[in-house]
């Protein structure tokens, strides 16, 4: 039997960035940051607590669902237009969020020095719910 201080928690971690800077990039800027992450990507992978880790398309690639009085509705776009878009999200299994912290940390959006340019950061929330499903 485990103690609950011994449970372990999951945390997703949210990637933002300024777009404008992003979009201003040139495909030189692009392969630099590529190169830049490889070393923090290492060390990321190397805690062994990162269940998930993915970047996202751009933000006007979304589709936004809504409740619409006939059913769902569908909208170009994301949910809610901002400066700062999420561009990668992570999963990482904690015992708390200190843990999680200290293990977001070692991502390539807050160290890599390109990243410095982009003001962004990586907000760290517990998620209250995780199953993942056995796939087919």
């Amino acid at each position: 039997m485990t103690s609950k201080s011994d449970t372990k928690k999951m945390f997703l971690c949210l990637c933002a960035y300024e777009e404008a800077v992003f979009k201003s990039w040139t495909p030189a800027d692009h392969a630099a940051v590529v190169e830049a992450c490889t070393p923090h990507d290492k060390k990321l992978r190397a805690t062994g607590k990162v269940l998930v880790n993915t970047s996202l398309s751009e933000p006007e690639t979304a589709r936004t669902i809504r409740p619409g009085k006939d059913g769902p509705v569908v909208t170009t776009g994301p949910y809610a237009p901002t400066p700062e878009p999420f561009g990668a999200i992570f999963i990482v299994e904690a015992a708390d969020i200190d843990e999680a912290v200290r293990i977001a940390a070692l991502h390539p959006g807050v160290n890599a020095p390109q990243f410095q340019r982009m003001k962004g950061g990586i907000e760290v929330r517990e998620l209250a719910y995780f199953e993942l499903q056995a796939r087919s």
